[in-house]
């Protein structure tokens, strides 16, 4: 076992010995119960420049081979997420390119694969409805031919100029009259991006559950589910139980997953989660355990991941995203601590110490050996005297 001197926040060092235990990743199955999409992010290349505002440069390899480990856990892959860094360092060319490599690489294995449909070539104070709608076709025909379920994701653009609900009515009916099939629809929080305060023309997300819910109504057959990221379980589970039968609720909700994964006598959420990439190994057992019915051995391997989930989405939480990529580096799936956008700067070092702790606790470490070697050069380049 691998003893640290870790910063704790108040300016002193504190011993912490990991446990030792290495995550089970032998592969597994997709579970049968429930359907578990894990957003994934993308593995920055070290050696090309990823400055603020830059065209990203990815590791392709390393990029591709972390989608991989995803599916050998038995979970789908949401690709082309805000995980992945869109709007904040990913730009449009590459996020194509994602979406046709990970495409590619879905089909070779007959794997589970959605992608997110945006509008990011679009500034809000150039866009209009119309504009917005052909920047949302062009790239849902990208993720059709890449043969990915498609993520409708909300749109800042739609944010900035819509006036009221009838706008995304009319933006999302036209939508779903043209795709060539079933789609999911997402509806981000303004607690991940402040962009999206007052998305479906209500400044408070409660009064917009109803609407929500007749405009999927009105498209059923269009609509295989919703993923909701309010970190607010009712405004969820309100909206659950309204959907048409057939239409999933994919929980978004980085707090309350457990609970909402394994439901109630109304219903249960499904899942396409940032965090699930964090807490793979853990996850994927807990979902096979449900599908046995072990209720119990569910939360005994689900719950403790949620100390850690909390913490990786505090406040501010659009920068989860650092400590995603932080613990796949820490486990072996990418050569360093970078990201797009220089974005690895966005959390500090006492919130990265609390996360291996966390993630230690939470037995989502691989090899905590190399995860300690590398927390300790990662202290070593700081400058943390230890």
């Amino acid at each position: 076992m691998s003893t640290l001197s870790l910063p704790t926040g108040d300016g002193t060092l504190a011993p912490y010995t990991l446990s030792g235990a290495a995550a089970d990743t032998s592969p597994l199955p997709p579970a049968r119960s429930r359907v578990a999409y894990a957003a994934a992010h993308v593995v920055a290349d070290p050696s090309l420049p990823n400055a603020p505002g830059a065209p990203a440069h990815l590791d392709w390899d390393a990029t591709m081979a972390f989608r991989h480990h995803l599916w050998d856990q038995g979970l789908g892959v949401a690709d082309a997420m805000d995980t992945a860094q869109r709007g904040m360092g990913l730009d449009p060319g590459t996020v194509a390119e994602l979406i046709r490599r990970s495409g590619a690489e879905a089909a070779a294995r007959g794997a589970a694969l959605a992608c997110g449909v945006g509008t990011d070539d679009l500034a809000p104070s150039d866009a209009d409805l119309n504009g917005v709608i052909s920047s949302y076709t062009d790239q849902l025909d990208l993720v059709h031919k890449a043969g990915a379920t498609p993520v409708l994701m909300a749109s800042r653009a739609l944010a900035a100029i819509a006036t009221g609900h009838d706008d995304h009515v009319r933006v999302y009916s036209t939508l779903l009259e043209r795709t060539q099939g079933p789609v999911i629809l997402h509806w981000l929080g303004a607690v991940f991006d402040p962009a999206l305060a007052g998305y479906w023309g209500f400044a408070d997300p409660a009064d917009a559950i109803e609407p929500v819910a007749a405009l999927i109504a009105d498209h059923a057959d269009r609509v295989e589910g919703i993923k909701v990221s309010l970190l607010d379980a009712g405004l969820e589970v309100r909206l659950r139980r309204l959907l048409p039968p057939g239409v999933r609720m994919y929980t978004g909700d980085d707090f309350h997953y457990p609970d909402l994964i394994l439901g109630d006598d109304h219903g249960h959420s499904h899942a396409l989660l940032g965090v699930l990439a964090a807490i793979a190994p853990a996850a994927a057992r807990a979902l096979a355990a449900l599908d046995a019915g072990d209720v119990d051995r569910y939360r005994a391997l689900m719950d403790p991941t949620v100390p850690l989930a909390r913490h990786l989405f505090s406040a501010p939480t659009p920068h989860y995203k650092t400590g995603i990529a932080f613990l796949a580096w820490l486990n072996g799936h990418q050569r360093g601590f970078h990201m797009v956008g220089g974005m690895q700067s966005a959390r500090d070092l006492p919130h990265l110490a609390q996360t291996l702790r966390l993630a230690d606790a939470a037995g989502v470490l691989t090899d905590p050996d190399l995860a300690a070697a590398r927390m300790g050069a990662l202290l070593d380049v700081a400058g943390v005297r230890r």
